[in-house]
């Protein structure tokens, strides 16, 4: 197979990186979180520490984090929490680098990435929060008995090359036999966040979607949601909560606190039913109704997205390892004791 330049995009985010701290150094205001306060750890607000986390998109998917927010697990760690959302693993990135936020939430694929691309001060995962693909196969007409070999000869609204969403979804093609350069025509030219109003539009016979999109075609008459990424690719590491190798060692505590609060919001999830869950959550998802925000937490419920620990395991690791393999966006292999560690996930468990 012949490989991409994985080192493509990475070169972007550094090159946006340098750029932003650049801009950082002359200007005042960069850094801010939301109450005035530093965006960088240090600062306090009470007796709580303020830390800034930059999360890779808004998604009901991540659930157990928005319970440990709403639930107040954070303040019961010490911790004053700014959560701002980055809209693509890139965006949250280069946040990470800059020091625009303490604590990054994307695909571990991004760190993968930006330890090859030479970044000395590298991001380091330590807590594993979904294990399943949180994405739907929807389609322009309801299917009955869907087989993935229906896509071949289709249009296909994906994601971007390099991204989880789209590597598994030609992951799961590559299982099923499926050609994902030859077998069907995938569009990757769409924005995040905009396949849906543009599968409304009329564009492709099927389109990958998140939540709350997917069901929102549903609810429109404009799709159906036909297959589950995350029951057919099987186990992934699919998100996880990483810092800079220099925060970590400068400030294990607060990682420590920060890995504990979470720990209690996926404590949660275990042990409460859906109904529960979607009711805890709504403030974070005011703009979708109790029935609809209960119906997609039911569907990630029942797929066992989440992991009832947060440890990120090394056969996790290399498989998404070897997904990048697969997808031409790996040229070489990384250590997993270098970008993970799992000392906090252990002992907040």
């Amino acid at each position: 197979m012949q490989k991409k330049n994985s080192h493509l995009t990475l070169h972007k985010v550094i090159a946006l990186a340098l750029c932003l701290t650049l801009f950082c150094a002359m200007t005042a205001g960069c850094g801010k979180a939301s109450d005035g306060t530093s965006g960088s750890t240090g600062s306090s607000k009470g007796s709580l520490t303020a830390v800034t986390l930059n999360e890779v998109a808004h998604s009901i998917f991540y659930a157990p984090m928005y319970v440990a927010i709403e639930e107040g697990y954070f303040k019961e760690e010490g911790i004053d929490l700014t959560l701002v959302t980055g809209f693509g693993a890139d965006k949250t990135m280069t946040a990470l680098l800059t020091d625009e936020a303490d604590i990054g939430f994307m695909g571990s694929e991004s760190t993968i990435y930006t330890y090859i691309g030479g970044t000395q001060d590298y991001a380091v995962n330590f807590a594993q929060l979904t294990q399943r693909a949180g994405n739907f196969l929807v389609s322009r007409e309801p299917v009955d008995n869907f087989s993935w070999d229906m896509l071949k000869g289709k249009d296909v609204l994906g994601g971007r090359a390099g991204g989880m969403p789209e590597m598994v979804f030609e992951y799961i093609l590559k299982k099923n036999n499926i050609d994902p350069k030859t077998d069907l025509n995938i569009d990757q030219s769409i924005d995040f966040g905009s396949t849906a109003a543009a599968f409304s539009g009329g564009q492709g016979d099927f389109t990958v979607e998140f939540e709350p999109h997917a069901t929102s075609l549903e609810a429109k008459g404009d799709g159906y949601v036909i297959a589950s990424l995350g029951e057919d690719s099987g186990y992934v590491p699919y998100t996880a909560f990483s810092a800079k190798k220099s925060f970590i060692e400068a400030h294990p505590d607060i990682i420590q606190s920060f890995t504990n609060a979470l720990q209690k919001g996926m404590d949660y999830v275990q042990s409460h039913s859906p109904e529960e869950i979607a009711k805890v959550i709504a403030p974070q998802f005011e703009e979708t109704d109790s029935e609809t925000l209960t119906a997609i937490v039911t569907r990630y419920y029942e797929q066992d997205t989440w992991k009832d620990n947060l440890i990120f395991e090394e056969d996790a690791f290399t498989l998404l390892q070897n997904i990048l393999d697969e997808a031409g966006e790996l040229s070489e292999r990384v250590p997993y004791e270098t970008l993970v560690t799992t000392k906090f996930a252990e002992e907040a468990k």
